[in-house]
């Protein structure tokens, strides 16, 4: 978890990682959270950007390998 709480993500980022480790699309999240595709995009670039990861795979692992999402359960 210290690795998530380093990385200082906000509320919003944080829900944002939430649904991209349940495998959403980007306009998937855009839909289920009333936002602007091209909003998303920017919450996964921050995600990935204070995570230090190049990609979206890597940082459903860093959530997954810190305990910010339990497999199995739907945060």
């Amino acid at each position: 978890r210290q690795a998530l709480d380093d990385a200082a993500l906000t509320q919003r980022e944080a829900e944002v990682l939430r649904l991209v480790a349940h495998g959403m699309s980007n306009a998937e999240i855009a839909d289920a959270l009333h936002l602007g595709t091209e909003t998303v995009k920017t919450h996964v670039s921050a995600i990935l950007a204070k995570l230090g990861v190049r990609d979206r795979i890597q940082a459903v692992i860093a959530a997954y390998e810190s305990g910010f999402i339990t497999p199995g359960v739907r945060n």
